[in-house]
């Protein structure tokens, strides 16, 4: 055989290869929103926004009731779904590490935790990046500076900022590739039309995109052309703000680019699509009922979030899962897809959810407990209507861990030792405190929570605060109630 006809074939079985890998590897395509509550699209149950793009995705995929954010508001959220652990293990707890509140009233000094991804962490995007996918973060990122240093080969907007710098609308300041923004240009409008560009240029190798998107997150700034049809709109029970309608179609809007795309570069039967938000919504705006709570707080209205799954060929159309699946566990689901490698020397603290897609049920599932831990504080919305869903109305959330295991969730308290039981199966909206009334099964679970905290480090507030003064916090209680 000649030199060239070997090189030649050597090309030829290279470009199969590549091509069959192409074919045979799916494409992810990861639609992660800000702030989107449990009820905040039409197939969660709103009566007002409008999501038809949303709609048809969990149509054709599967819906998980009862999804969780691995924490309440939007860092430790984020920094639990890439690294796959609890935050106790990344020690990002807050949005920022400086105390929340006025001092006078937190009894306790809070744990800072820290602000940024450790390097060390490996994510999902790296370890899929070895694998062999493209990956793009296009969108928020919360966790560093940058993202790519994480596992992502393009950046688009992702900072350490947790909102849009500038707003909705430019300009958007010193943002990877925003800096020359058109002036009337939504900013949702361009992180899709973005998505689009890496989707077209990588469809012939596998991909995998981070679409993580600022909306709905404040500041509560619509599309301009969308508004006027939601303020002329008749206003539902559940729903009625039109500011967070705009920018919910907006975000749907681009759902539906995004499908169109798959579908022209005849990807879509090859591409698995999910998506999900990063806590619950944003109180003053928007509404959760039946669940108590929004982001912030512990509550199921806080932590609960809409999660659809679509995997031609794998998932069953119009199919829904109630088993209770958290943050975490979206790290060795997207591994499981990919064919990609878990990190050797990371403790994960999830579970694949493949065998769930395929419409399996392992042991593994079954009365899982799942857990979060809050060393902090997080005040409360000026907005009184919400403050009628906290455990008081200075704070969205004191000092605090939470399991859930089956139908049962224990909410422990630090600052007084207060302990919270609730069945989600006949009290969803958290109504009812079975602690006193169930000591057993409160003992139970409280024991469960307990060697939970230990096993894993979990740090736990006691050191007094010097700053609190019980009167000025029981006036302050007084005069919000």
């Amino acid at each position: 055989m000649t030199i060239k006809l070997q090189t030649t074939l050597l090309f030829f079985l290279s470009l199969c290869s590549t091509l069959t890998q192409a074919a045979t590897t799916p494409n992810i395509l990861f639609i992660f929103a800000d702030d989107l509550g449990w009820r905040d699209t039409s197939f969660m149950g709103s009566d007002f926004y409008e999501t038809p793009h949303l709609d048809q995705l969990a149509r054709e995929g599967m819906i998980f009731t009862d999804a969780y954010s691995g924490a309440a508001n939007c860092a430790p959220a984020r920094a639990c779904l890439l690294s796959g652990q609890y935050s106790p293990r990344h020690e990002i707890y807050n949005v920022g590490t400086g105390p929340r509140g006025k001092a006078k009233h937190r009894k306790l000094l809070h744990l800072p935790g820290v602000n940024t991804l450790r390097p060390n962490i490996s994510t999902w995007a790296r370890q899929l990046q070895k694998a062999g996918y493209q990956t793009a973060s296009i969108g928020k990122w919360h966790l560093s500076k940058d993202p790519v240093p994480y596992g992502f080969h393009l950046n688009i907007a992702g900072t350490h900022s947790g909102s849009p710098p500038k707003g909705y609308y430019p300009p958007h300041g010193n943002v990877p590739g925003l800096e020359n923004a058109p002036p009337d240009e939504y900013l949702t409008d361009r992180l899709n039309a973005e998505a689009v560009k890496f989707i077209k240029k990588n469809h012939q190798q596998p991909w995998m995109l981070y679409l993580t998107h600022f909306a709905v997150h404040t500041p509560l700034q619509p599309k301009k052309e969308l508004i006027e049809k939601y303020q002329n709109k008749e206003p539902g029970k559940l729903h009625q703000h039109a500011i967070m309608a705009a920018m919910i179609q907006a975000l749907d809007d681009g759902v539906g680019r995004l499908i169109q795309t798959l579908k022209e570069l005849e990807i879509e039967k090859n591409t698995v699509v999910i998506f999900y938000s990063d806590n619950g919504g944003y109180g003053p705006a928007t509404d959760m009922d039946p669940l108590k709570g929004y982001k912030g707080t512990y509550y199921e209205g806080g932590i609960r979030v809409p999660l659809a799954i679509k995997w031609p060929d794998v998932v069953k159309p119009g199919s829904k899962s109630s088993i209770p699946v958290t943050g975490v566990d979206l790290y060795p689901t997207l591994c499981e897809i990919a064919g990609a490698q878990l990190p050797a020397n990371q403790n994960l603290d999830g579970i694949s959810l493949v065998p769930l897609l395929r419409g399996q049920t392992p042991e593994q599932f079954i009365n899982r407990p799942l857990f979060w831990h809050f060393p902090a504080y997080l005040q409360s919305y000026s907005d009184p209507r919400s403050k009628l869903e906290q455990r008081d109305p200075l704070f969205r959330s004191r000092p605090c861990s939470i399991v859930r295991s089956g139908n049962w969730k224990l909410h422990q308290y630090f600052e007084d030792g207060g302990l919270e039981l609730y069945n989600l199966k006949d009290d969803i909206g958290e109504s009812r405190n079975l602690a006193k009334s169930n000591p057993a099964k409160t003992s139970e679970l409280l024991q469960v929570l307990k060697s939970w905290q230990k096993q894993i480090k979990a740090p736990v507030p006691t050191t007094p605060n010097p700053e609190y003064d019980p009167k000025a916090e029981a006036r302050a209680i007084k005069e919000a109630l």
